[in-house]
């Protein structure tokens, strides 16, 4: 049993799909697991499913969308800060001043 808040879109996935905000310090059951978050999950953020090896794709949909470039501990937030697209560049909100 996972908790009603995340989803898990595809049998493949190795992320679950934020679909409430979930705040630090809450505990979930992931799959029969009991986990402990240790950020706030926003609506639409991932979770991971498993242990997340650096370099291991993350799945969603069944299909890859980036690699994991640190090790994710399951019901760990996967996001830019430890996920890197292997198809574009990722994109922060900040402005880039280039020397010209």
């Amino acid at each position: 049993m996972t908790d009603k808040r995340f989803v898990l879109l595809n049998m493949e996935d190795n992320i679950f799909v934020c679909c409430e905000r979930v705040l630090a310090g809450v505990e979930l059951l992931l799959e029969d697991k009991l986990v402990r978050v240790n950020t706030n999950i926003d609506i639409g953020h991932k979770i991971a499913r498993k242990i997340l090896s650096p370099g291991e794709k993350i799945i969603k949909y069944g299909a890859a969308i980036g690699s994991a470039t640190d090790v994710i501990g399951v019901g760990e937030h996967v996001h830019m800060h430890n996920v890197k697209s292997d198809y574009i560049p990722s994109h922060t909100r900040q402005n880039k001043i280039e020397d010209k």
